[in-house]
């Protein structure tokens, strides 16, 4: 069985000894209790803990003036600005309204009104963790590292508009969970919908986004609504849109900037009230400067940009997206869970994970079926893990270079080979399909096609995937 989960942190400030005793007490099964008496108190707190705590209990009448609330909204700031994810819960017995009304327009989540019980204010962190436990399930963002804290913290923030957002990523970073999830906290009664613009043919990209009328062109045996119409008022989720050819491009423009499109093959005017999610795991700006995205279309995508953070920028996270892919996927087995010996957890904290979340999963999918209930051992671990032998190449080669000696093939050769054997090993991956093998590279299925490697099996059409919620 793997060991329970750590309490969450609890920043509790009052002045009152005996009250800090006594909801120290009463909340210890609950919570990691830490407790301050003043400002200062609090300010050494968040200084000392190990990460910013998830939850605080303040008191708004803190020394030197227990009778005025300034001291306690200023450490209600401080906690808010050192830890902008944590759930503030403030007390006071004076001018309720007025206090509850200032403390939520600085950050505070809730508001308790003196007198109240121990037991009162257990209810009430208690109901706010699961409130707040219930709104990060929703959003499906594993982690607690800073990166993803202020991803969760962005989410929040651009939810409240209906602009369009950029989300920008390496290939298997998650920027589709960061889509879903907002989706979850803005729109989650509305349909959510994902075209995958790297898989889209230039000659079907518009029909496919668009719609079309029967006729339109060869193939077109019925109508089609395309992901705009089928959105409706949901979440169109553009995924890789740099993928989408330069003639492509003002179409879609037009469609964002006036909501107004028409389907291939008729005249109408329609309209879209969607809110357009794009993602990107290329530069957008660079790929603006090259000629290959146009100006006008990347400034409307990106009013608003979300960066997922490559999964070795996220440090002890992916041991919580170990256990939480784990764990699912045996209980979607019904079989019990794998656990990593302990050098296989230094294996684990060490691997660079090139191709981030996505390859985290894959690897724990194939541990949890060879397995089951069983402990894994380093040289397991090592056989799923993708081999380092370009790397180390490329290594040597400069280490040669800053020697002072010579490389042993022309750069232009050695790139060309390290090209060649990455798109390979990304082929064999990806069970030879060259779309995804080409989204884990981080380039365009164009430019895959174009890397000279083993032959793959022919590719099916792509087939847009649609799901509602």
């Amino acid at each position: 069985m793997p060991p329970p989960a750590p309490l969450p942190s609890l920043l509790i400030v009052d002045d009152d000894p005996v009250i800090q005793d006594l909801l120290g007490e009463c909340l210890s099964d609950a919570f990691a209790v830490v407790g301050a008496q003043n400002r200062e108190d609090a300010l050494s707190a968040l200084a000392q803990m190990p990460k910013p705590p998830e939850y605080a209990l303040v008191d708004l009448g803190l020394p030197p003036a227990p009778h005025r609330p300034d001291e306690g909204f200023a450490v209600v700031q401080k906690i808010q600005a050192a830890a902008p994810e944590c759930a503030t819960v403030v007390v006071s017995g004076q001018e309720a309204r007025r206090h509850a009304e200032r403390a939520r327009a600085i950050g505070a989540g809730d508001f308790v009104e003196k007198p109240c019980s121990p037991e009162t204010l257990r209810d009430k962190l208690l109901a706010v963790r699961r409130a707040l436990d219930a709104a990060r399930r929703a959003m499906g963002l594993v982690g607690e590292s800073p990166p993803i804290r202020k991803l969760r913290e962005q989410i929040q923030l651009v939810a409240q508009t209906a602009l369009p957002v950029l989300v920008q990523g390496e290939s298997g970073s998650g920027k589709e969970v960061a889509a879903r999830a907002l989706h979850s906290v803005s729109r989650p009664d509305r349909p959510f919908l994902a075209a995958p613009c790297a898989a889209l043919p230039p000659h079907l990209a518009e029909p496919t986004l668009f719609g079309h009328v029967k006729g339109a062109f060869t193939g077109a045996a019925a109508p089609s609504n395309g992901f705009f119409g089928d959105a409706e008022d949901g979440v169109l989720f553009l995924d890789e849109v740099g993928d989408l050819s330069l003639e492509m491009q003002p179409k879609l423009l037009r469609a964002l900037e006036s909501g107004e499109y028409r389907r291939v093959g008729e005249t109408r005017i329609r309209r879209s009230a969607a809110r357009v999610v794009a993602s990107s795991n290329r530069n957008l700006a660079r790929e603006v400067q090259s000629g290959n995205f146009r100006r006008d279309l990347y400034h409307r995508v990106s009013v608003f940009t979300l960066s997922v953070p490559p999964l070795r920028e996220t440090g002890d996270d992916r041991f919580l997206l170990l256990e939480h892919f784990r764990n699912n996927i045996a209980a979607d087995l019904r079989a019990e869970p794998f656990a990593l010996a302990a050098a296989a957890r230094d294996l684990w904290r060490e691997y660079e994970f090139p191709g981030n979340v996505r390859e985290l999963r894959n690897i724990v999918a194939r541990l949890q079926v060879k397995f089951p209930g069983a402990k894994v051992r380093p040289d397991a671990l090592r056989d799923e893990f993708c081999a380092p032998a370009e790397s180390g190449k490329m290594r040597r080669a400069a280490e040669a270079l800053l020697q002072g000696g010579e490389l042993a093939a022309p750069l232009s050769e050695t790139m060309a080979e390290l090209r060649a054997n990455l798109a390979a090993a990304a082929l064999a991956k990806c069970e030879n399909n060259p779309r995804a093998a080409a989204k884990m590279l981080g380039v365009s299925l164009r430019e895959f096609r174009a890397i000279p490697k083993p032959d793959a099996p022919a590719e099916q059409p792509p087939s847009a995937t649609k799901t509602t919620k």
